[in-house]
């Protein structure tokens, strides 16, 4: 029996053909033309890496600045010993003992939490609550630092966040549907470098990044030609 696709879908593959792959350019060119939703969509970029994901050694991870940022508004809050300053950097909340609790008690009303140094060697114990949620603060990422002013601005500005999940694959977040094709091309471009960058000191394979696509939260997806990706 065939399969049976969305009206979404199939206004999508007049526009192209969803079997082959293209430059980054001609996606980013092709998704603008599908179908729009009521809402302004995320643009994702998808990652299928080589790595072994069951090694802690190849996690891949890392962060990049979105050179036309990300589109969405960013809701920060700080672990600190100096609220008042952070929340002058414009962080939505700030504390330490209060609000991890109130943390802890269930709040999650955030998309990235920054802590101090100093803070963090109370944080650790949220990580049961945050880890999961991946809202730790992290050095890696850049949220465990002391210039809390510098943090907060990277984040709202779109400094975006990539990790690998359990099955070797990132999605990152490069705009809206709301930007121009350039934007998304420059954001996603930004993306695909830091991603391929990441490669682990430790893999041996041929082909570190396997395979991209873009889509956006409504569209199918646009696989991206291998000729972009091939130097990682």
């Amino acid at each position: 029996m065939a399969k049976k696709h969305s009206k979404r879908y199939n206004s999508a593959i007049k526009v192209a053909d969803l079997t082959k792959d293209y430059p980054l350019k001609d996606a980013v060119e092709i998704l603008a033309k599908f179908p729009k939703a009521k809402f302004d969509e995320t643009v994702e970029l998808s990652f299928r890496l080589g790595v072994d994901a069951t090694s802690g050694e190849q996690n891949v991870r890392g962060t990049t600045p979105l050179p036309n940022g990300s589109g969405k508004k960013v809701r920060v809050i700080v672990f600190t010993d100096d609220p008042q300053k952070a929340l002058a950097a414009g962080a939505d909340e700030a504390g330490l003992a209060e609000l991890m609790k109130k943390v802890s008690d269930g709040w999650l009303e955030f998309d990235v939490a920054i802590a101090t140094t100093e803070a963090m060697k109370q944080v650790r114990t949220l990580a049961r609550v945050l880890g999961p949620k991946g809202l730790m603060p992290n050095p890696k990422a850049g949220t465990v630092t002391d210039d809390v002013a510098a943090g907060i601005k990277a984040v709202k500005a779109g400094r975006v966040e990539f990790k690998m999940d359990k099955t070797a694959n990132i999605g990152v977040g490069v705009g809206k549907r709301s930007f121009t094709p350039a934007q998304i091309l420059e954001n996603a471009a930004a993306v695909l470098d830091a991603v391929g960058k990441s490669k682990p000191a430790t893999y041996k394979g041929s082909q570190f990044i396997k395979g991209i696509t873009i889509s956006s939260s409504m569209s199918p997806s646009v696989k991206v030609a291998s000729t972009e990706f091939s130097k990682y």
